[in-house]
């Protein structure tokens, strides 16, 4: 499809679509780094970290202020090769899914093309979480990536950088899942039923209001969906279990999705929120249409 003279669907869009979440997510999982820190040692020592002011006060007093920058360089690299991946792949997948699937059940397009997305992205994303949340709840274990790579490898091997790929796609699977369909969902009912409008019939500035609200929500939802997993995570790369199962019932049911999920909310809902608006002000600025939303006509009852 062509608009304003620039291809959608060229391998040129697609490589953009990279670019873009590569920048938005390294940039705005960098800013949070210091949520990040205290989320992973709430979730490793709950009993010392039991909330998020005390825990900010624990860290700062005992750790220095510097401590709340731990594992910034995973964050940033780690999660901008994580970024373009998810989205470039998405928006590829979701290209290739629509021309393939019979009758184009758009739930089953946004289910597939998110998860294959995620699924190469969390590879990609594996061995720089290894390191984060080791250098973020162990202060003794290495300063960040430089060392950090090196050390892992020759006390684990291989296997190490990928010891939580499994609980990593537990959590991120879910949370991909139901973030983009609730984006695609949120936008197209956004744009039916609140604005009434078609996407093209309104200015960037409105465009971009409702990629913001549809990315909030999406990243509310999906964070609900996967916390048991971020916990899980948590404990298994700190040597707090050794399996998934002990995992689970160390933790307990009930602690999968309560523990650390207000500071997880307070962290993913403006980090997805900034996302989306990072990833379609380059669209826009490329001169590409933002994300979401259906291509057709709204129905004439509207």
């Amino acid at each position: 499809m062509v608009r304003g003279g620039r291809d959608e669907f060229s391998y040129g869009y697609y490589g953009l679509c990279t670019i873009g979440g590569m920048v938005s997510a390294g940039t705005t999982h960098l800013a949070i780094t210091p949520l990040d820190v205290l989320k992973v040692n709430m979730q490793v020592n709950p009993i010392k970290y039991n909330s998020i002011c005390s825990g900010f006060t624990t860290i700062w007093r005992e750790q220095g202020p510097m401590a709340l920058w731990r594992g910034w360089g995973s964050k940033f690299f780690g999660y901008g090769i994580q970024g373009g991946c998810k989205f470039g792949l998405y928006e590829y997948f979701k290209q290739l899914y629509s021309d393939t699937i019979v009758d184009q059940q758009r739930s089953l397009i946004f289910f597939l093309s998110s998860a294959s997305a995620q699924v190469f992205a969390d590879v990609a994303l594996c061995p720089f979480e290894a390191i984060k949340v080791r250098v973020q709840a162990q202060p003794t274990f290495a300063k960040g990536l430089l060392d950090g790579f090196p050390k892992l490898y020759a006390t684990e091997g291989v296997s190490g950088f990928y010891k939580g790929l499994l609980p990593l796609w537990g959590r991120n699977l879910p949370f991909s899942i139901f973030m983009f369909s609730t984006f695609e969902y949120s936008v197209d009912n956004m744009y039916r039923n609140v604005i009434r409008r078609r996407k093209e019939e309104c200015s960037k500035a409105q465009q971009l209001a409702v990629t913001c609200a549809a990315g909030y929500t999406a990243g509310a939802v999906g964070t609900f969906v996967s916390n048991p997993a971020d916990n899980i995570v948590a404990a298994l790369y700190n040597k707090k279990a050794d399996t998934m199962l002990q995992a689970m019932k160390n933790i307990g049911v009930a602690n999968l999705f309560t523990r650390s999920l207000p500071i997880r909310i307070a962290l993913v809902g403006p980090v997805i929120t900034l996302q989306w608006f990072f990833y379609d002000s380059i669209k826009v600025l490329s001169g590409f249409p933002t994300s979401g939303g259906l291509n057709r006509e709204l129905n004439e009852t509207l």
